[in-house]
């Protein structure tokens, strides 16, 4: 294994009874990046995170994180870690800069250290101004923000952050971004889980898509930048949506025949779609043979793939829509990547 890579796992096992957790997972995180692991719900994402940053024991296969053997060296691999669960870890009842104190003074700094570090870690993350406040006065996106705090206690080279954004709205979301990417440009290296695939789409260098244990699963089937993994299911796309329900089947077979290619018909959403390879000529050939077969198109829209259609494409997994912050589920936003065009 080489020094470049602040994380390193190889053939990675690990068992619960006789069920597999992970199943021969590799993975290769460059210093001062961001890599999202996704996956479906019991893939493994957690059990991952949870061995790299000694947790948990692995059965077989072998890791470093920081340049440390996760099991022969676990207190060198956790004096340069930190980690963000899914659940916020600060007190309700202390004030945020009560908290950092306190949790500084749990990684054995001084009382004059942890104090001057708190303070230093609330101006980094704009709570200077609440440092004062009890933690149950805060809102969600503060309350994350000083979880992330607490966690950089000891200004860690690496920090895994799991799930870090689950049931945030989208304003507190983005204040948890931005830390994020304030600490990968000082040199932090991150590996994220997440349910949210625009959030990895946001942040992370590099994806790496987990199937689910069993079979082939418990392993990483997929790798690389955001965009190589959208540009592996067909580059890009063309979504039709007709005015009429009943010209569905038309929009369709317009757009099967100029492309040959299988479409994806949204009944619901009175929405037809196909992969393209020459983005131009098929948007143009689309808007004259839909006005030759007499089809009213409400809108036509040339986009990329999304990482949700990747996902799917790769693990076979459902998408759950419901909003529920409790529940484990893949949300993104379909329509980011999406050109509008005037017809």
């Amino acid at each position: 294994m080489g020094s470049d890579y602040a994380i390193l796992a190889e053939n990675l096992c690990k068992r619960y009874g006789a069920a597999p957790a992970l199943n021969g997972f590799h993975l290769r995180v460059p210093e001062g990046t961001v890599h999202g692991l996704l996956g479906p719900n019991g893939a493994g994402k957690t059990t991952a995170v949870r061995i790299l940053s000694t947790l948990a024991r692995l059965d077989e296969g072998r890791a470093e994180v920081a340049g440390f053997d996760v099991a022969r060296h676990s207190a060198e691999v956790r004096a340069r870690i930190g980690l963000l669960g899914q659940y916020a870890a600060v007190d309700e009842v202390l004030s945020g800069r009560q908290n950092l104190v306190m949790f500084g003074r749990l990684y054995h700094l001084g009382k004059r250290a942890a104090m001057e570090r708190a303070d230093a870690l609330l101006e980094q993350f704009g709570l200077a101004g609440t440092g004062a406040k009890q933690v149950k006065d805060y809102s969600g996106g503060m309350r994350r923000r000083l979880d992330l705090a607490a966690s950089l206690i000891l200004a860690p080279r690496v920090l895994f952050l799991d799930e870090p954004t689950t049931g945030l709205d989208p304003r507190s979301r983005n204040e948890v971004w931005a830390a994020v990417r304030s600490l990968v440009d000082d040199g932090t290296t991150v590996l994220l889980t997440t349910q949210y695939l625009d959030e990895a789409d946001q942040l992370a260098d590099r994806i790496s898509v987990i199937a689910s244990p069993g079979g082939a699963g418990g392993r990483v089937i997929a790798e690389g930048r955001p965009d190589e993994l959208k540009s592996a299911i067909g580059g890009d796309r063309i979504d039709v949506t007709v005015r009429d329900s009943a010209d569905l089947a038309a929009a369709a077979g317009v757009l099967a025949r100029i492309t040959g290619r299988d479409t994806d018909t949204d009944a619901e959403n009175r929405r037809v779609g196909v992969p393209v390879q020459d983005r131009v000529v098929a948007l143009t050939e689309t808007v004259r043979a839909l006005g030759d077969a007499g089809v009213v198109a409400e809108d036509i829209a040339l986009r990329r793939p999304t990482l949700d259609e990747v996902f799917l494409h790769l693990t076979g997994a459902q998408k759950d829509t419901r909003d529920d912050a409790d529940t484990e589920t893949v949300r993104t936003d379909r329509d980011e990547n999406k050109e509008e065009v005037t017809v």
